[in-house]
């Protein structure tokens, strides 16, 4: 979709202000200790995960035990409950809580989980959250998967409130990580494992414009973070998903500015970043599925104004593929093995592109943009730089692709660019 429809947005914005006052940092509560080896797996991939893939579903199945051992406990809360849905007693339409774990349940029993069963915590069942039953279920499970939805119906039911502490069933599930359980989620379901300043909304082209602030809004065009965070089972990066389908570069960098981070991990859909070891100097990456991971770095990125508009100069963008490992304490990509340096040959120039993020007002964008831009600029032989601007002006942003003289483009199949390490990108007003 375009623009992800935030059903009941208004009504949960109310609830954020008072979490605001009390969440200006991370809670520390039941979150691992700095250096903790986690000795379990995190699986997170940016929405749009297919029934139909093996490879994701297969990963957080082995890493669960395997097919005919793994037992997954299936949670959902991000979803709207049953007494919100208006088709709830209709499975064929019904899009709750109940009938999206049903769903997931039988998608993972079909990719040869043991068993796969609903952790019944959502909005209208928040006491469940601190249930010795519930959390006698989650203690009898080998793994875990987050449902997509809107990830802040996670921190009002799975946290308790404005305290942003553990319920029973999170401590459970985040000691199953740290025991070796792997822990998986798509869209809301993965940016919920974000540390602070977990993202609740934003457009790429409102973010550059006006900035973030703090705060859940009922405009889903502004960039709003929670500065508590999620759950914190990710911690060395931001995080972002549906990036290339929903052209979200622009706000995870516009975000990692006005919060002090100094790297983003945005998730592609249909794709995982699986982490082992999280939060722990053992941190390592690997991505897996069609699509991919793009990691910007910006620790040697400077922001400010420039010419009446916000700007960012010398990020790094490396974008990483099947197979491909990134290492958090090093900074550092480990390319997979079957893929090897490009020699560009294309003569033509990199094609205009007039509408970098994807805008939802333009009826004849494309998705994934950026990375279009990028992956020409990366196999043209007759060119160094390339620019493309937003669809909106007032100011129009201009985002400049440069390939410095460490930037390293990798392929597969020896014509296109599959991998990129290295590129600089920068963010100027008009």
């Amino acid at each position: 979709m375009r623009t992800p429809h935030r059903a009941g947005r208004t009504v949960l914005a109310a609830g954020i202000a008072l979490l605001l006052a009390l969440t200006a940092a991370p809670a520390a509560v039941g979150h691992p200790a700095a250096g903790h080896r986690s000795a379990g797996t995190l699986v997170l991939v940016g929405g749009g995960l297919k029934d139909d893939n093996d490879q994701v579903y297969g990963e957080i199945i082995d890493r669960a035990g395997g097919k005919g051992h793994a037992r997954i406990g299936v949670l959902t809360a991000a979803s709207l409950p049953e007494s919100e849905d208006p088709n709830a007693g209709d499975p064929a339409t019904c899009s709750n809580s109940a009938c999206n774990a049903a769903y997931y349940a039988d998608l993972f029993t079909r990719h040869g989980a043991a068993d796969a069963q609903w952790i019944p915590v959502d909005v209208d069942h928040v006491s469940a959250a601190d249930s010795d039953r519930v959390v006698a279920q989650v203690n009898s499970m080998t793994g875990f998967f987050f449902g997509g939805g809107d990830q802040y119906r996670y921190v009002t039911s799975l946290l308790h409130g404005a305290a942003h502490t553990d319920s029973k069933v999170l401590a459970a599930i985040r000691a199953k990580l740290a025991g070796g359980a792997v822990v998986a989620g798509s869209s809301a379901g993965a940016q919920i494992a974000a540390g602070a300043d977990m993202i609740t909304g934003g457009d790429s082209y409102e973010a550059l414009r006006d900035g973030s602030a703090p705060g859940y809004f009922d405009d889903a065009s502004k960039l709003g973070y929670l500065p508590g965070g999620g759950f914190g089972f990710l911690r060395s990066g931001l995080l972002d998903t549906h990036t290339g389908t929903s052209g979200r570069e622009g706000r995870s960098l516009r975000l990692a500015a006005d919060t002090g981070h100094l790297r983003v991990y945005a998730l592609e859909e249909n794709t995982a970043l699986v982490v082992e070891h999280p939060c722990s100097p053992d941190e390592n990456m690997r991505v897996v599925g069609p699509q991919g991971l793009a990691v910007f770095d910006l620790r040697h990125a400077r922001a400010g104004r420039r010419g009446g508009g916000w700007s960012l100069t010398g990020a790094r963008y490396d974008y990483l593929t099947d197979g491909d490992r990134y290492e958090p304490r090093s900074w550092r990509v480990r390319p997979a093995s079957d893929k090897w340096r490009l020699r560009p040959q294309d003569r033509t120039a990199v094609p205009v592109n007039n509408d970098v993020f994807y805008s939802p007002a333009d009826d004849d964008g494309v998705p994934y943009s950026f990375l279009g831009t990028a992956r020409a600029l990366a196999q043209s032989d007759g060119q160094s730089e390339a620019t493309a601007t937003t669809f909106e002006s007032g100011p129009r942003f201009t985002v400049t692709f440069d390939k410095n003289r460490h930037f390293t483009p990798l392929t597969d199949d020896g014509a296109t660019a599959d991998t990129l390490i290295g590129m600089t990108v920068s963010i100027t007003p008009n």
